[in-house]
């Protein structure tokens, strides 16, 4: 799905091929919805609520990053650049760097096309100087970008802790497809979650308040509107931890029932206590980081962490074929 944005564009509906990837994934042995559905409007307000609690510290902390090495990023960088905003949601973290950044074009990309334009519609207003390119994409299928995105000079910006949702591999192989998208010239500044205490960790993605669980749970209206299913809110409950072993965070939301689901052109008997898996969430060493960038076409220029070492900010280049 690739829809440029305008103010009077019609917001694309989902497509035939979310509906058979949700089919797929819900027929699946061990059912799974894939975290990207998480974003419709109300998931990403959601999303936004979770970024101001107390337990949440990946947004601040990154925050935190940019405000204190700003200048040397800046420079790092370079000003002038394409800059392609990953996921960009309401483009707060974007818009708060163009000051150093100066981009020259700002192409935020999101799933979420509706609440994007929205986004986009706001932040014109208060930078009428920067051209703006918004596309609603799901860019982890595909980094296709259209004609009107400048060639020259893409910094792509990835931030938070989203390259996490990517297995490995999974991650790898995007990464390789964001050095191909990059061009001879281009770059990326990445947010990348490092390992940590599992008690920080589990607290982050089950807070006190219920905002993770109600984010997690509102997957099932979503996929309700885009497969015609009958999910029930009320008989599923959100489980969020830290799986030590496989050195991720996992969200599942768990059956409180036995329960039949139907949706076009399928169904499945849910037994009480089954899981459908929406997230994970890796968590790397800075090594393992700098590896995996260097693994898919880029050298890692810089590192910024904060003192706990918590959280890294990344610059890397794109390598020369």
């Amino acid at each position: 799905m690739l829809n440029q944005l305008s103010p009077d564009a019609p917001v694309q509906d989902a497509g035939l091929h979310q509906a058979a990837e949700l089919d797929a994934s819900l027929r699946a042995h061990e059912a799974f919805i894939s975290p990207k559905f998480l974003y419709d409007p109300l998931g990403s307000k959601l999303f936004e609520a979770i970024c101001e609690l107390p337990e949440y510290y990946p947004t601040r902390t990154e925050a935190a990053i940019f405000e204190a090495h700003g200048g040397e990023i800046a420079r790092v960088a370079g000003s002038g650049a394409t800059l392609i905003d990953l996921g960009a949601g309401n483009c707060a973290k974007a818009a708060r760097l163009f000051p150093l950044l100066q981009p020259a074009q700002y192409v935020p990309v999101d799933i979420s096309a509706e609440f994007l334009r929205g986004a986009v519609e706001r932040l014109r207003d208060c930078h009428s100087h920067i051209q703006m390119t918004p596309v609603g994409m799901d860019f982890s299928r595909s980094l296709d970008l259209p004609d009107s995105v400048r060639a020259e000079r893409r910094l792509f910006f990835y931030p938070g802790s989203s390259i996490g949702n990517f297995t490995p591999d999974e991650a790898r192989e995007f990464l390789q497809r964001v050095r191909a998208a990059c061009g001879q010239d281009g770059g990326l500044l990445i947010g990348i979650d490092l390992a940590k205490d599992a008690k920080v960790l589990n607290a982050a993605y089950d807070d006190a308040l219920g905002v993770t669980a109600a984010f997690n749970l509102n997957v099932l209206r979503h996929v309700n509107r885009l497969l015609g299913a009958d999910f029930d809110v009320c008989h599923w409950r959100h489980q969020g931890f830290y799986n030590e072993q496989a050195g991720r965070i996992e969200m599942h939301l768990e059956a409180r029932s036995a329960q039949q689901v139907t949706w076009r052109g399928g169904s499945r008997l849910f037994q009480a206590g089954e899981w459908i898996h929406t997230e994970n969430s890796y968590k790397y060493s800075p090594s393992e980081a700098v590896g995996l960038l260097e693994q898919s076409g880029f050298a890692a220029t810089k590192v910024w962490s904060d003192p706990h070492n918590w959280f890294a900010v990344i610059h890397a280049r794109a390598v020369s074929h």
